[in-house]
């Protein structure tokens, strides 16, 4: 009795997104408190607690979050290679749950780790998966060129995988995924391991995929610099979307500028700063004090002469994807992270400190 209502239910929910599917959607991607409950292994853990989202047709949607967070068993779910405990969703209009193999159809997929055959060579691991997604020769033989064009392989397409660096497999997975010219492009954690170089390479090819065919690209990422560069983003952790909104709309929610600071003695420097300047946002992290504040610049001659201890570090930047998941979190998104983002101001105490006493000694001697 219970299956029965979980399929009746499953197949209301179709009728309704076969309507919507009809009306040209724009949700290429619908999902409504879809859970993931692990047994065994994972000792019971919830890997997904109810997340809700959709994603729009022809855009860029990150799934921002640190390691263990879901994102995986997010694109598992969406792929059909994991079932959900509970929840429903829709990929290109079609329910995960009862109809698989249209889904399958519909999308290109890049796992997290390699999956090429290296004993193949280029074309014939591209063969290969046009054969699996009833790609016809005369397609094949038109779309290798183009996706091997776009990926800079085709100059290699006669050479053995086993000879390709680690951004060669990667791009060549990317071209496979595209083999069959796919409604949806989910890639999971694209650019992991990969140097600068090649990251900024993959991204090209993204970029011109959305470009030129309209594909929806639906990938995971840990990098800040990735998730700038995505339409919307939203952000999971422990398993739950805490923030979806465009990278711009959630930096203002930190407002201002962050200014983050070690002392000698942050105890002290804490409690000067909240009771000389209590116009601002502090708050410690770590062995770190982070205020936020309007204007940085302005700022910063009043915050040096209300501190005694000595400080040790200080560094002021625009607000970052990083801040908006500090104040959501109340952590780093990554341990021992360093800024993926270029927009910050780095100071050099000494010289920084020389300046402010010589202008307030300039202004004493004015007087």
């Amino acid at each position: 009795m219970r299956r029965k209502k979980k399929w009746d239910y499953y197949k209301n929910s179709d009728k309704a997104m076969t309507q919507k599917t009809n009306n040209n959607i724009l949700e290429v991607i619908q999902v409504e408190n879809l859970r993931k409950h692990y047994n065994g292994t994972y000792n019971g853990i919830m890997a997904l607690k109810g997340i809700s989202f959709s994603v729009k047709r022809g855009e860029i949607f990150g799934l921002l979050g640190p390691n263990g967070a879901g994102k995986t068993t997010t694109i598992n779910i969406l792929t059909t290679l994991t079932p959900p405990t509970s929840g429903v969703a829709y990929v290109n209009g079609y329910n995960i749950n009862t109809k698989p193999d249209k889904v399958r159809a519909s999308i290109g997929l890049v796992f997290q780790e390699t999956t090429l055959d290296t004993h193949l060579t280029a074309e014939e691991n591209l063969y290969l998966h046009a054969l699996l997604y009833g790609v016809n020769k005369k397609d094949f033989i038109t779309r290798k060129r183009e996706v091997l064009k776009l990926c800079e392989l085709w100059e290699r397409r006669k050479s053995p995988v086993s000879q390709f660096s680690g951004g060669m497999k990667r791009r060549l997975e990317i071209a496979r995924a595209l083999i069959h010219f796919p409604k949806i492009l989910f890639l999971d954690e694209p650019t992991v391991g990969l140097d600068p170089q090649t990251r900024n390479k993959i991204w090209d090819y993204i970029f011109t995929t959305k470009k030129q065919k309209g594909t929806t690209i639906f990938l995971t990422t840990q990098y800040l610099n990735e998730a700038e560069a995505c339409d919307r983003i939203a952000i999971i952790d422990y398993g739950k979307i805490i923030a979806l909104d465009t990278p711009e709309n959630l930096k203002k929610m930190i407002g201002g500028d962050i200014i983050t600071l070690r002392t000698a003695d942050n105890e002290k420097a804490f409690a000067q700063i909240k009771e000389k300047l209590p116009q601002c946002k502090i708050k410690r992290i770590g062995k770190e004090i982070q205020i936020e504040v309007a204007t940085g610049e302005e700022f910063l001659p009043s915050l040096i002469k209300t501190i005694t201890p000595k400080i040790l570090s200080l560094e002021l930047h625009h607000p970052t994807l990083e801040d908006v998941f500090l104040e959501l979190t109340g952590r780093k998104i990554r341990e021992n992270n360093t800024p993926d983002t270029e927009d910050i101001f780095s100071f050099n105490l000494k010289s920084l400190l020389a300046l402010f006493k010589n202008n307030n000694h300039k202004n004493t001697n004015g007087h």
